[in-house]
C-alpha cells in the first residue's frame, strides 16, 4: 500500500509574483497526515488557511494562472507550486506566504522541485487515496479538449497551436514519475507573445513579467538571452501546468490524459467534471477497464500504441493524422480498433462547414485507412513500408461526426495476401455505426 508523504523540514523560497509584482516569501512546513496542502497568508489577521483543493477555485481569475480563495482571501498563480508537490508525490503540507502571490522564480518549477527534494520526502502512517476512472471523462469548451482514459498510472498527451508562425503546432506525451518531471517538465518556463504584454499589463497582469522568469515569443523566435530548454519547451510548460491543476482534485490520480489546446480555466472545469465521476481506491489500483463490444475477443493479447508510437510505424502528421490511438488484437494482424478525439480545433471544420462542423465523410474513411496501416505496418518486417489505397468499395454514411464525438474505428482484414489485401472498415459514436467501407490496399516499400 502506498503511503501518504510530507516533507522532512522545512524550507523557504522568496521573489516576485508573475503577475501582480509583489514581493513575497513562501516557507514550506511538514504537516501530519489527512492534512492535505494548505496555503497559510501570514501576512492577515488570524492567517486565514485556503485548502488547495477544487473546492477552494476561484474561477474569475483562471485565465492566466490558478486562483484559490476563502472569502475575499485568495492567492494567485499557485499551478507551478502545486505541479511540484503532485509530481513529486506530496501529500501533505503547509505552505505559509506573506503576500497574494507566489515568487515566479524562473517561470518554471525546477527550483521548487529541487527544493522539495533537498528538504526530503518522508512518510506517514496513513495510505494514499487515489481517484480512478472506468470510464472516459470528456471535457470540452471552445478548441479546449481533455478527455481522460482509465489507467493505471498517471500519462498526460498534450498538443497545442496557435495562429502563429513560430509557434503553430507542438505535442508531447510523459508518463508522470519523480523522474519524468525532474528531467522533462520541471524546467520547461511559462512564456507569452510579445503582442500579449501590453495587454496583459493593461488588466493589471505579468507586473513582475520580464525575460528572466519567462519566455517572450517575437515573429520568428524569442526574445530571451537564454535558449530554448527544450525544442518543445513550450508543450511541455503546458503539461507542467495541467499537473499543478488537475493536483486541485485533492488526491493523486491514475488516468490518461489528452489534452489538446489546454488553458487553466478549462483545466479546472476539467478537473470538477473528473471529480463528480471517479472512484476513490485505496493503495496502487488496478483499474478495472470495461469491457466494450470491440474488446470481445476470447482472451487474446491486446497491443495498444499511442500517438507517438503510432507516428514511429505509419508516415501521417498533423493535420492529416487522423488517429490517437490504436488497439491491435491477438497476433495483431487481423484486428484493431483506433480512436479518434473528434476536436473543435480540427481545421477542416473551418470550412466544413460554418457554424456547422461536420467531419467529411472522407476523412472518416481514412482514419479507418490509418488505422488498417498500423494493423500492417507494425509487423517487423513491413515496418519501413507504405501502404497505399487501390479502390474503395460499399461506402455507407449514416450519421454525422461532430466536435467532441469519439470516434471508434473497428477494422477486420478480409482478405491478406502478404503485400495486398482488403479490409473492412466501420466506425462508431457511443456504440452507433456512423460509416463503413471496404477497401483495398498495396504495401510497397519506402524510398530510401
Amino acid at each position: 500500500m502506498a503511503k501518504q508523504t510530507t516533507i522532512e523540514k522545512e524550507f523557504s523560497i522568496e521573489g516576485v509574483g508573475l503577475h501582480t509584482g509583489n514581493k513575497s516569501k513562501m516557507v514550506f512546513k511538514p504537516a501530519e497526515k489527512n492534512t492535505g496542502i494548505h496555503f497559510v497568508r501570514v501576512d492577515l489577521p488570524n492567517k486565514p488557511d485556503i485548502k488547495a483543493d477544487w473546492n477552494s477555485l476561484s474561477t474569475g481569475t483562471a485565465i492566466r494562472g490558478t486562483t484559490v480563495q476563502s472569502g475575499d482571501v485568495q492567492i494567485h498563480t499557485i499551478e507551478h507550486i502545486l505541479s511540484a508537490c503532485f509530481a513529486l508525490e506530496l501529500d501533505n503540507l503547509i505552505i505559509e506566504i506573506d503576500n497574494n502571490e507566489p515568487p515566479i522564480m524562473d517561470g518554471s518549477a525546477k527550483i521548487i522541485a529541487q527544493k522539495i527534494l533537498e528538504s526530503g520526502i518522508k512518510e506517514l502512517d496513513a495510505d494514499k487515496d487515489f481517484y480512478t476512472i472506468k470510464d472516459p471523462v470528456t471535457f470540452i469548451s471552445g478548441n479546449t479538449k481533455i478527455v481522460a482514459y482509465p489507467s493505471d498510472k498517471l500519462e498526460i498527451d498534450c498538443t497545442i497551436g496557435y495562429d502563429h508562425p513560430f509557434l503553430s503546432h507542438q505535442q508531447a506525451k510523459f508518463e508522470i514519475t519523480k523522474e519524468s518531471y525532474l528531467n522533462d517538465i520541471a524546467p520547461a518556463r511559462t512564456f507569452c507573445f510579445d503582442f500579449e504584454i501590453e495587454a496583459l499589463q493593461s488588466n493589471g497582469l505579468a507586473k513582475g513579467g520580464t525575460l528572466d522568469n519567462a519566455i517572450v515569443i517575437g515573429p520568428s523566435g524569442i526574445y530571451n538571452k537564454e535558449p530554448l530548454r527544450f525544442d518543445n519547451e513550450f508543450v511541455r510548460h503546458k503539461i507542467l501546468d495541467l499537473i499543478g491543476d488537475i493536483s486541485l482534485a485533492g488526491k493523486p490520480i491514475k488516468a490518461k490524459l489528452v489534452a489538446e489546446k489546454p488553458g487553466h480555466k478549462s483545466n479546472i472545469s476539467f478537473v470538477k467534471e473528473f471529480v463528480s465521476k471517479a472512484i476513490i481506491d485505496k493503495g496502487e489500483p488496478k483499474v478495472e477497464v470495461p469491457k466494450k463490444e470491440e474488446t470481445v475477443v476470447s482472451d487474446e493479447e491486446v497491443k495498444v500504441y499511442n500517438c507517438a508510437e503510432i507516428q514511429q510505424i505509419i508516415p501521417h502528421r498533423f493535420p492529416i493524422l487522423m488517429i490517437d490511438r490504436v488497439k491491435l488484437y491477438g497476433a495483431g494482424d487481423k484486428k484493431a480498433t483506433g480512436y479518434k478525439c473528434v476536436s473543435g480545433n480540427e481545421p477542416f471544420f473551418q470550412g466544413h462547414f460554418p457554424g456547422q462542423p461536420i467531419m467529411p465523410g472522407v476523412l472518416i474513411v481514412e482514419a479507418m485507412a490509418q488505422t488498417s496501416c498500423v494493423m500492417f505496418l507494425s509487423r517487423p518486417t513491413l515496418r519501413n513500408c507504405l501502404a497505399y489505397f487501390m479502390g474503395i468499395d460499399k461506402v455507407k454514411f449514416r450519421k454525422t461526426v461532430i466536435p467532441g464525438d469519439m470516434l471508434e474505428l473497428r477494422v477486420e482484414v478480409i482478405r491478406d495476401s502478404g503485400r495486398k489485401g482488403k479490409v473492412r472498415g466501420e466506425a462508431f459514436v457511443e456504440g452507433k455505426l456512423v460509416a463503413e467501407a471496404e477497401f483495398m490496399f498495396i504495401i510497397v516499400d519506402r524510398e530510401k
